[in-house]
């Protein structure tokens, strides 16, 4: 794992594209500090585990899920425009 965090850190300093987009904000008079988060899981394969998901048969509903509202919500404006963006639709009654 740590050799794994080492190279992803390799990868960023040596990136000319990320050098010079550092360089650009601060020709522009900004000090820049750059901090990522990468969240990596493991998880230990059990050899009978693969078998068993092989023979087990998973049932699909092709009925979306549908959700009921308990109370009411007010949406501002930027609410309505940032849902949109994720192609959220929102009840027009809720405007």
């Amino acid at each position: 794992m740590q050799e794994l965090g080492n190279a992803i850190n390799d990868s960023l300093s040596e990136s000319d594209r990320i050098a010079e987009a550092i360089g650009e904000i601060k020709r522009a008079g900004y000090d820049v500090f750059l901090v990522l988060e990468a969240t990596i899981g493991f998880n230990r394969r059990d050899e009978n585990a693969e078998e068993e998901e092989e023979d087990s048969q998973v049932e699909v509903s092709e009925e979306p899920k549908r959700f009921e509202a308990t109370g009411k919500i007010k949406f501002t404006s930027q609410d309505h425009r940032f849902l949109r963006a994720l192609k959220i639709a929102v009840d027009e009654e809720n405007r």
